[in-house]
């Protein structure tokens, strides 16, 4: 045979083979998911809806599409974002009816790839769905369509790479709406619009799609990596620093160097922080005993140095608080500081997120209390026919202690009586402005006005939660000290001991320690008393940094298996919570269905 010598053999080229070459995205199933939820955390089921589309070769091979009943009822927000209602799933199946169907449709156990425009939120859902139902989730290969735009759209293309932005831009046919199915659809057509993209990049094969999509790095990161040689591979924080050594990123991790590493991969997608790689010369570490004491240690530097890259717990001072003002005619009012006037009749609710929330909040209360709008300072003794009458006469747009003092219909007994029920609302009992805002909410629910009912909601949710947050806080910043363990569990990347110790005093972090496994805690505890961080009382005018540092140990204390191994002065400072607080107050609300007409 012509060509056949052995040497020809040799030398000659040999052909890969199918296992080599990799699966064509043209064979590829693709199942193109989208779910609409409650809102809340995948872990409360609360999946309202389902749509998928099944593709392979650019064709459509199927459709699923189906109500799910979920575990709580659907917040009236959400209801006006989707247009499910509660009414509308009340005959719908379970997650458990659902599931089987579903994943007999999609086919993942036979190859099929799942496709998400932000992935990981739709297959936490059903990961928690498959948790609770019992069922195995079958591990699919899934493709980002979110990672996927990040780097075949430029901005200039698009100013974000939310689905409604991508329709638009690719002219998908359907157009997306917050409905499963819909969603699903649009999201197909973006898919393959991507697709096309990535082939002119010599991506044919579904292993490449998933090289390409993990390791496209910026070169001005990659260029950085030097940075993370020689960090520790152990729990703390880090801190980014320029070459004059200012403080630019402060983060914390269980792996510092595993950590720091990812900033020069593919991993990390957002622009801030290629920006930020750019500019950084070096990374400090401080190791830590214990991810609480990680997590102050970050709030402290953030709040001491102002890291231009971090977003959240920057000047904590800078927050927003709601105060019932120490004036003879109290009014709300929205503070940046909190002033030593507690004594003379202030009250202060906070620090708000953000002031928008804080005005949702007093807002909320306008609602329930008819307390005074105005802003410019009322006599002691105004009469309807003194000075009085003039002062009344330059506010113009005030409230009812105002207008009612002119009229003879409100005086300042029956004014205190409202501003007992603010006090009452922000420090124990919130049942007033439970049954008002539930009762808005009924109503306007009823009046299909569901927009309204959502506004009403949202400011009713933004009192209870803040004022919850105050009132579970207060025992933990006033109690003189605090010690509590919680039984440490083998977590990579801490240290395993015995117990882990938390020492807190005046809702400030004093210490914290971890005994040896199998040892006697108590003298160790008794060691971390006496060389404890000494906290002086905090004044009425705290810092939000203490305020942001005793939520995180509030957070810590009200875990699972925590124990209190000993508070100081338990009768002048007891932990406890009202009764019918906020705490109670939210908690109803939530569980208030607020149903609407299919």
């Amino acid at each position: 045979m012509s060509g056949s010598t052995p040497d020809a053999l040799t030398h000659a080229p040999l052909q890969a083979s199918f296992e080599d070459l990799g699966q064509p995205l043209s064979d590829v199933t693709f199942v193109v998911v989208d779910l609409e939820t409650t809102g809340g955390p995948p872990s409360g089921a609360g999946i309202t809806e389902i749509g998928a589309v099944k593709v392979r070769g650019g064709e459509v091979l199927g459709e699923f599409q189906t109500l799910v009943r979920p575990a709580s009822p659907i917040p009236a927000f959400v209801q006006v974002l989707t247009g499910i209602t509660n009414r509308m799933v009340a005959a719908a199946p379970t997650s458990e009816q659902v599931l089987p169907s579903f994943l007999e449709f999609a086919g993942f156990e036979r190859g099929a790839v799942l496709v998400a425009h932000n992935a990981p939120y739709d297959t936490s859902f059903l990961k928690a769905a498959c948790e609770l139902t019992g069922r195995r989730w079958p591990k699919p290969r899934v493709v980002d369509t979110v990672v996927l735009a990040r780097q075949l759209v430029d901005r200039d293309e698009a100013p974000d790479r939310k689905l409604g932005t991508l329709a638009r831009l690719f002219g998908t046919a359907t157009t997306p709406d917050h409905r499963a199915l819909h969603d699903a659809r649009a999201t197909v057509d973006v898919l393959h619009a991507l697709l096309a993209r990535v082939g002119n990049r010599g991506v044919h094969t579904l292993e490449d799609l998933g090289a390409f999509a993990a390791t496209v790095v910026n070169p001005a990161r990659r260029a950085k990596k030097h940075l993370a040689v020689g960090l520790p591979s152990a729990p703390g924080v880090y801190q980014f620093r320029d070459g004059a050594g200012r403080v630019l990123y402060v983060g914390t991790s269980v792996d510092v160097h595993r950590r720091v590493r990812s900033y020069f991969t593919a991993s990390e997608t957002r622009p801030r922080m290629t920006e930020m790689v750019r500019a950084a010369a070096t990374v400090v570490p401080v190791v830590c005993q214990t991810p609480l004491e990680a997590r102050v240690r970050e709030l402290r530097l953030i709040a001491e140095h102002a890291p231009p890259y971090n977003r959240r717990s920057k000047q904590p001072e800078k927050v927003t608080w709601l105060k019932l003002t120490a004036e003879a005619w109290p009014r709300l009012s929205l503070v940046r500081q909190v002033r030593d006037d507690t004594a003379a009749g202030a009250e202060y609710l906070g620090p708000f997120r953000s002031a928008r929330t804080a005005e949702l909040a007093m807002a909320a209360l306008h609602d329930v209390h008819p307390l005074r709008q105005c802003t410019r300072r009322i006599p002691r003794a105004p009469k309807a026919d003194g000075p009085g009458a003039c002062v009344l006469a330059e506010i113009g747009r005030c409230g009812a202690p105002c207008l009612g003092l002119e009229r003879g219909g409100q005086d300042p007994a029956s004014y205190a009586e409202v501003v007992g029920a603010v006090r009452r609302a922000l420090r124990t009992d919130a049942a007033a402005t439970l049954e008002h805002g539930r009762n808005r909410l009924h109503t306007l629910a009823s009046q299909q006005r569901y927009e309204e009912a959502a506004g009403a909601r949202d400011r009713l949710e933004a009192f209870l939660t803040t004022a919850d947050r105050a009132q579970r806080r207060e025992p933990v910043a006033r109690a003189p000290e605090i010690v509590a363990a919680r039984r440490c569990e083998p977590t990579p990347g801490w240290p395993a001991g015995g117990w882990e110790v938390v020492l807190v005093r005046y809702g400030r972090l004093a210490g914290t320690c971890l005994t040896p496994r199998g040892a006697d805690p108590m003298p160790h505890i008794a060691a971390l008393q006496a060389t404890g961080e000494v906290v002086a009382p905090p004044l009425p005018g705290r810092p939000g940094l203490l305020v942001e540092e005793t939520d995180v140990l509030l957070g810590w204390l009200e875990q699972p298996g925590v124990r209190l191994v000993s508070v100081a002065e338990p009768e002048a400072f007891p932990w406890t919570c009202p009764v019918r607080g906020a705490g109670w107050a939210r908690h109803h609300l939530q569980a208030a269905a607020v149903t609407s007409p299919a």
